[in-house]
């Protein structure tokens, strides 16, 4: 989302733009109520609200709006009937509300949002629908008629935190970064944990793991993957991210089932009751028998995909190929 808005920040400093936002879905679709794109006013659309004729139909109509100025509501009809003109055969609905953005307060309304979510702060953005008004900011939501107003509540991306900069760290700064997440990485050595080998990290952080965490303690959305070069590493990253005030969405904790085990123990040992960190996930990664660096950070950006999204992890083929396979 952080993308989207500076996008459409970039376009309104040359020209008006309409930013297209998907308001309301029905059946199977490609994208998500909140799913954005922004075409500008050469005609060049950024993002995705899911691709084909679809997506296409949007991007002319787009024109329309960036010429009158008059929002509209566009369906994508992906239901395959027969009897109309559809776009697609998903099986749904999509209804997507365009609306040109243009001048200065635009500008700046899109520059705040932007902002705060790189601030880590969530932030609700309220769209009439009414024709009546513009986009606006509010610090509760609201509680209007969907009919009159979209009321979105945009969140900052996850945090990524990367504990060891190794090889396996350099491969998951690039996938997970390509996947949406911000990334920080921490480790001690600034030989490793450098802009050179991290280009897409927010933070490099190289002092120990305790004051790194102080440094995020504000983030309420971080994900933590250690893929550190030792085990006592591992014990300390994990006594103080399961003490952290805000707990982690997400620890990972790569190593053989052996060290995970090792671990455990010796956090039980410490004190720490084993409920504390039953949700950890280690070994880190779904079971893609992985080996390389790059194979290994496609498989933990997979399960970091599916704990954000709570997918399954199970093959989407899996019910086609098995009919009797009961729904999970």
């Amino acid at each position: 989302m952080i993308t989207c808005f500076q996008q459409l920040a970039q376009a309104l400093t040359y020209g008006p733009a309409v930013l297209a936002t998907v308001v309301s879905i029905r059946g199977s679709v490609p994208r998500e109520v909140g799913a954005r794109l922004v075409v500008d006013a050469q005609g060049q659309a950024f993002n995705t609200i899911g691709g084909g004729a679809g997506e296409a139909k949007v991007i002319a109509q787009a024109q329309t709006v960036l010429q009158t100025g008059e929002s509209q509501i566009v369906e994508i009809d992906l239901t395959g009937a027969p009897h109309r003109q559809t776009q697609g055969v998903c099986g749904g609905l999509m209804q997507v509300w365009l609306e040109r953005w243009q001048g200065k307060d635009a500008l700046a309304l899109a520059q705040t949002i932007v902002q705060r979510l790189q601030a880590g702060q969530s932030v609700t953005l309220v769209t009439p629908l009414d024709g009546n008004g513009t986009p606006y900011l509010s610090e509760v939501p609201p509680d209007l008629d969907p009919a009159i107003a979209f009321v979105d509540t945009l969140q900052p991306p996850p945090l990524l935190l990367i504990v060891g900069a190794g090889h396996v760290g350099v491969q998951l700064a690039k996938v997970a970064h390509l996947a949406g997440f911000a990334i920080a990485v921490q480790d001690d050595r600034p030989d490793w944990a450098n802009e050179r080998l991290y280009p897409q990290a927010t933070y490099r952080l190289t002092q120990p793991i305790e004051p790194a965490l102080a440094t995020l303690a504000d983030h309420q959305n971080l994900y933590a993957a250690l893929v550190t070069r030792g085990y006592t590493y591992d014990l300390e990253a994990l006594t103080h991210l399961l003490s952290r005030p805000i707990p982690c969405t997400y620890i990972g904790m790569i190593g053989s089932e052996k060290r995970v085990r090792q671990v455990y123990q010796t956090l039980e040992q410490s004190g720490l009751p084993r409920s504390s960190f039953a949700n950890i996930y280690g070994p880190i990664g779904l079971d893609i028998e992985a080996l390389t660096p790059e194979e290994i950070a496609v498989s933990i950006t997979a399960e970091l995909i599916m704990v954000r999204r709570g997918g399954t992890g199970r093959p989407l083929s899996e019910r086609l190929r098995h009919p009797m396979v009961a729904n999970p």
